[in-house]
């Protein structure tokens, strides 16, 4: 029986469009509506997957960043997590944190809840980084199993399908590991009333990088942020022929 630590990050809402500060210096998030990254969402679903199957004992969900994210928090134990821990950072630390300070947090927290997994989502949909898993799995020195699509528990092994571009990969690796989760891994369950009632009276601990020893000094510097280019709008052709004339109108071939 085993602990697993499940990061749920909280990002402005897939469905809201995206718009850049005046400044270039990012993206507008006052007034916006924000929620938990899927692949986050698909990460709580198969720990309480596991935790049901009785592989696992308890289901800790994390997030990092200023008090709003105990809201994606209260959502992971409404969906079934046990409890959670709220690592508070705020202002420019915040504004400048990316995936090598929460691997560092990730892995200073594996080691003090003394965790047998760590599953992660791949990415998250906010900046696409895909490292945090892999960084805190280089952190920690343990295996890795990421773009998971499939996760079956063996005693102390773990057998993971992986997602690649040839198709899928079997590997077996032994915990304690970090995991990634993939979009075709399960399909999260909704929160019941009930599930979000109970999940007010569960504790969440607050606590500071600087509690676990993390240096959250950011080595990147982000220069500016632009729109993606407006695209033109399309022409309809009758022929082949007009297809091919159009193109080589436009220079295209």
């Amino acid at each position: 029986m085993s602990r697993v630590l499940v990061g749920v990050k909280r990002v402005i809402d897939y469905a809201v469009k995206i718009r850049v500060k005046p400044d270039q210096s990012g993206v507008v998030t006052d007034g916006v509506k924000h929620s938990m990254n899927p692949f986050c969402e698909i990460a709580v679903e198969e720990a309480v997957k596991l935790k049901e199957k009785k592989f696992i004992k308890e289901v800790v969900a994390v997030s990092c960043g200023p008090s709003q994210v105990t809201e994606t928090i209260r959502t992971a134990l409404a969906m079934g997590c046990d409890r959670g821990i709220h690592v508070e950072v705020s202002g420019k630390d915040y504004e400048a944190m990316g995936p090598l300070q929460i691997s560092k947090i990730f892995a200073a927290l594996a080691k003090k809840e003394e965790a047998s997994l760590v599953i992660l989502g791949k990415q998250a949909i906010d900046d696409d980084c895909n490292q945090t898993g892999q960084m805190t799995a280089a952190l920690l020195d343990w295996p890795q199993g990421t773009f998971a699509s499939e996760v079956t528990i063996d005693g102390e092994t773990v057998k993971v399908v992986r997602e690649i571009d040839g198709g899928l990969e079997t590997i077996k690796i032994s915990m304690p590991a970090v995991l990634t989760a993939d979009l075709r891994l399960n399909t999260p369950r909704y929160a019941t009333l009930p599930n979000i009632m109970k999940a007010k009276k569960k504790k969440i601990a607050n606590m500071k990088p600087a509690d676990l020893g993390v240096d959250m000094v950011s080595r990147v510097e982000v220069l500016r942020v632009d729109e993606p280019p407006t695209r033109l709008a399309g022409v309809k052709v009758e022929t082949v022929d007009d297809l091919v004339a159009k193109l080589k109108a436009n220079g295209t071939i």
